[in-house]
């Protein structure tokens, strides 16, 4: 599975619960990734691994659960601006660990696998490359910023015109990407933000064509027009992308799905030469998160099957 934060990790839980048994391997988008305060934040990456260990505070859907927030406060008293930024106490250990071991030349893959022996996710969690790239976001004032700064502290008021992935140019696939993707039975797009969370994963070289040569099965992010979560309508209209299902299923293509889950309310969505189903996707609760989960699935195992029947005639 590729995933982004919030969407992924939530949708993972469902997975894991739909498939007990299957080894699941998740590429994490760490496009996200900012440095501040001289500290390598990953939140995507930290996502994931809080949610499927536990520590997540599930009402924000990010950060640690009984998180203080004492350091930014100081930080604030000191008058620096950055505090815009939820850096919260406990979810500093992450940061002060991976920036040391980054640093003393230790790769993401593996620092993360360390991070993880803590909280234990049931899953691989590999970050897509180690490069240290970061997405920038060209405004419509002329302003570029880094596009956790639009995200959060400009809340995607202003409209973005482009984005740039600085550094995806030197980026190769982490060790484990290719060979999880290789071994893969199918592959998973989940309700995460097509542009900056799977549409940067699949930046990287080699990981869309690793990707597209599998059984691809994606879960629309969007629901009657709108998103599930988040602003990734702020995202695809610089994209020149309708919120709708059916176009987010078209911007990624046939040439990369083979099956799209939209929401009933959407059962009208067509993608040419991709088959699209029909089902509720609102991750209400664990019960309903596991019942998407089934139906990807589901939709996979019978394209699977289509297309085994296909080169038996």
């Amino acid at each position: 599975m590729l995933a982004g934060g919030v969407g992924g990790a939530r949708f993972l839980l469902g997975l894991r619960a739909a498939a007990p048994e299957a080894r699941i391997s998740v590429v994490g988008n760490t496009g996200d990734d900012v440095t501040l305060f001289g500290l390598r934040i990953c939140p995507d990456l930290d996502t994931l691994m809080y949610t499927l260990g536990g520590g997540i505070d599930s009402d924000r859907g990010w950060g640690r659960t009984d998180e203080s927030f004492t350091v930014r406060a100081e930080l604030a008293a000191y008058g620096d601006a950055r505090t815009w930024f939820g850096l919260g106490d406990r979810d500093l250990s992450t940061h002060l660990l991976r920036t040391e071991w980054l640093g003393h030349g230790i790769g993401l893959a593996e620092v993360t696998r360390r991070l993880c022996g803590r909280w234990q996710p049931g899953v691989e969690l590999l970050p897509m490359t180690e490069a240290p790239v970061e997405t920038h976001v060209a405004l419509a004032d002329g302003r570029r910023v880094h596009f956790q700064e639009w995200w959060i502290r400009l809340r995607a008021a202003i409209p973005a015109t482009a984005f740039t992935l600085r550094g995806a140019d030197a980026a190769v696939p982490a060790p484990g990407v290719l060979a999880a993707l290789e071994a893969a039975d199918l592959v998973l797009l989940p309700p995460s933000n097509p542009v900056v969370s799977i549409g940067t994963i699949l930046t990287v070289p080699g990981i869309r064509d690793a990707v597209a040569a599998k059984p691809v099965v994606g879960l629309s992010p969007i629901v009657g027009g709108a998103p599930v979560r988040g602003m990734a309508d702020a995202c695809l209209a610089a994209m020149g992308v309708a919120t709708t299902a059916q176009a987010v299923g078209r911007h990624y293509g046939a040439d990369l799905l083979d099956g799209w889950l939209v929401d009933s309310v959407d059962a009208d969505a067509q993608v040419p030469d991709v088959a699209v189903r029909a089902v509720p996707l609102l991750m209400h609760d664990l019960a309903a998160t596991t019942a998407m989960a089934r139906a990807a699935l589901d939709l996979a195992a019978e394209l699977t099957a289509g297309a085994g029947a296909q080169r038996a005639r």
